[in-house]
């Protein structure tokens, strides 16, 4: 490993991943040099947790109230019309689709996994798209100039299926059974949890740098 690798556990649909992206945008922005980053779907909503909007509603209607007042960040209105008239709402909530596409974009380019997972999330939380409908990836492809035919057969492929769900079986290994969870990796076998639940960017930065300062790690920066 030529790098430390950051690895950051998510899931499309986890609602304090959306308020903790701009913790990690800023986090890659500081350590995109010094750093190598993964990101891998957690697969929180897949077999018996796929649920439809309304029976998970009145738990969002909460609960996005609570990310928001920590966070900062905001929920836009075209989703919150879809958690407040649950039962207008045909969205189903399942993590697969939105993990196939990550597992996708990942071979095109790895060097922007931050940035595509955190546009997806917005455009889930804030624009209020429905990531089980092939239709919510179709602005993405334009702005990462990715050809639709090629897509869309991967997302249907069962390839990058295999390769979400080896995200989902990692995340498992690595004991990510909440989201958002981040760890660094220095070897095969020596792993820092770094955080465990939304964390502020200073802690997350702290952290970093207590592990690399403890490894010696700094210099070679």
């Amino acid at each position: 490993m030529s790098k430390p690798l950051l690895i950051y556990c998510y899931d499309a649909y986890c609602g304090w991943c959306y308020g903790f992206s701009p913790v990690m945008k800023q986090v890659f922005e500081t350590y995109k040099d010094k750093l190598e980053f993964e990101v891998l779907s957690g697969g929180m909503l897949t077999g018996e947790s796929v649920q439809p909007i309304t029976k998970i509603a009145p738990y969002i209607q909460g609960a996005y109230k609570r990310v928001e007042e920590l966070t900062g960040i905001k929920f836009g209105s075209d989703f919150l019309w879809h958690i407040n008239n649950p039962e207008e709402s045909d969205w189903v909530m399942n993590s697969e689709k939105p993990a196939i596409a990550l597992s996708i974009f990942k071979e095109f380019y790895p060097e922007r996994q931050i940035e595509f997972a955190t546009d997806l999330q917005y455009a889930l939380n804030y624009e209020g798209r429905d990531l089980d409908d092939n239709e919510a990836y179709h602005h993405l492809l334009e702005k990462y100039s990715i050809q639709p035919e090629t897509f869309y057969e991967k997302l249907a492929s069962d390839e990058y299926k295999d390769k979400a769900h080896y995200d989902f079986a990692l995340c498992k290994h690595l004991q990510a059974d909440s989201f958002p969870q981040v760890l660094l990796q220095l070897t095969d076998s020596k792993f820092y949890l770094l955080a465990k639940g939304y964390t502020p960017y200073e802690e997350v930065v702290q952290r970093i740098e207590n592990v690399l300062k403890e490894n010696n790690l700094q210099e070679s920066q």
